[in-house]
């Protein structure tokens, strides 16, 4: 109960932008500004790149909007305290992550014989993920997917392109979410 009074104290409504920047001398991890209030966060284990490329590990410097996002049911019910659509994953939900795939990034049913990640992850960082606007409309082959605002790795360690922050974090702003949120990562 706490956190949560502290979330709506420190920035009432909702959030209109989140601003990611790297840490200084740690360019795989970052610092998100939401309002007032600075957060650590891991970023990409090819730092942050205005060329973003499938599979270079890289963050996009971009302006996203949080479009939607999934949540494992039984470990992140905190989810649904947000204005964004939210969808609970199953074992059967995955994200095409393959190029040359008419389902390229967007979500599949699994089994998929293409790439693709799985959501329900056993390490737990899908448990509250939300969907930017990378690469979404229109769809470039080969300009990455499954970029996505999640919960990170003790440690902050890198993702695979993705902002990640802690669960204690992600719990303090989905309730000041919503689709008019732009997370953008700036040099």
């Amino acid at each position: 109960m706490r956190g949560r009074k502290a979330a709506t104290e420190t920035f009432p409504g909702s959030l209109a932008v989140l601003v990611v920047r790297a840490r200084p001398g740690k360019p795989m991890q970052g610092l998100l500004q939401a309002g007032p209030l600075v957060i650590p966060c891991a970023l990409g284990k090819g730092g942050i790149t205005a060329n973003k490329r499938e599979g270079d590990g890289a963050t996009p410097l971009a302006a996203m909007r949080i479009l939607s996002g999934y949540f494992r049911n039984e470990r992140f019910a905190g989810a649904r305290r947000t204005l964004l659509p939210m969808a609970a994953t199953d074992a059967g939900l995955g994200w095409c992550d393959a190029p040359g795939d008419r389902n390229y990034n967007r979500p599949v049913r699994l089994p998929c014989k293409a790439s693709h990640e799985t959501m329900q992850r056993a390490d737990h960082l899908y448990d509250a993920c939300l969907v930017l606007d990378w690469n979404i409309a229109p769809r470039r082959r080969g300009r990455g997917s499954a970029i996505f605002f999640h919960l990170a790795r003790p440690g902050y360690t890198p993702t695979e392109g993705c902002v990640a922050i802690s669960r204690r974090d992600m719990e303090r702003l989905l309730p000041h979410l919503s689709r008019r949120t732009v997370l953008k990562v700036i040099r």
